[in-house]
């Protein structure tokens, strides 16, 4: 388990083909709002809210301590650093530059023991294949031009047999609705312009990018909101919205 001398900066990757796979208004505008990732009733009061909840459906599928864990797209280190806290040895990573300073600050005050890098998820692959009993990379597919490719670097990073977890939103009218309408406009729990409905990303589509990069399909639950007593829930029976996936690493053929 690394100590806290490990929340210090690394230096950061040579641009790679994993930067490519970036959106500079997207990383422009996470960093914009670095500042107030730990202000429990400000712009990222709902990930706060919600992270207990994927926390715990992440743990009760893929025990954490003593584990492996690579957090892809940390921003401001709300999961990473709840996954840490339960024993995981934790590498976060993301390429918002100013929410990594803001996690890092956050680790050292609070005196959690975890890991920060700028890197891509394609350009960690290709330095760590295989590293990582536990992936995660959630609300972070619809932010980038090919979502897909960062499913593959995900399940690379993986060992054989580890777990990978990924939520996103699904695209649907529902979800237009209630997550840029309702959620943007007029309920505000996020700033406008959070999301961009096009980007959303159909459950059938996740499924076929994680089969393609032979990752097993083990999963699914939705996380719901209800507006009237402002409390988030899980519901395998509703993914119109926002969801959450898991999967497994199939194991690699032997020639054998």
């Amino acid at each position: 388990m690394p100590g806290p001398e490990t929340t210090a900066a690394r230096p950061a990757s040579p641009a790679g083909p994993g930067r490519a796979n970036s959106d500079p208004a997207e990383l422009a505008k996470f960093d914009e709002l670095a500042s107030r990732w730990w202000d429990e009733d400000g712009e990222f009061a709902p990930l706060h809210r919600i992270n207990p909840l994927r926390l715990g459906w992440i743990e009760a599928r893929a025990p954490l301590a003593g584990r492996r864990v690579l957090d892809v797209g940390c921003g401001g280190g709300i999961l990473a650093e709840a996954m840490a806290r339960r024993g995981a040895d934790v590498l976060g990573i993301d390429l918002a530059e100013a929410s990594l300073g803001v996690a890092r600050l956050h680790a050292l005050e609070s005196g959690t023991a975890l890991e920060y890098r700028a890197i891509a998820a394609e350009d960690c692959a290709d330095e760590m294949p295989g590293e990582f009993d536990v992936v995660t990379c959630l609300e972070m597919l619809e932010h980038v031009p090919d979502p897909a490719a960062v499913v593959a670097a995900c399940a690379r990073l993986a060992r054989p047999g580890g777990q990978v977890f990924f939520s996103t939103l699904n695209r649907n009218p529902k979800s237009w609705l209630f997550a840029i309408v309702g959620a943007e406009y007029v309920l505000r729990l996020l700033p406008r312009g959070t999301h961009d409905h096009a980007r959303f990303i159909r459950p059938s589509e996740l499924d076929a990018w994680c089969r393609r990069a032979g990752l097993a399909l083990g999963g699914m639950t939705g996380l719901v909101y209800n507006p009237l007593t402002r409390v988030y829930r899980l519901d395998a029976d509703d993914i119109d919205v926002n969801y959450m996936i898991a999967t497994t690493r199939e194991p690699i053929p032997s020639d054998a």
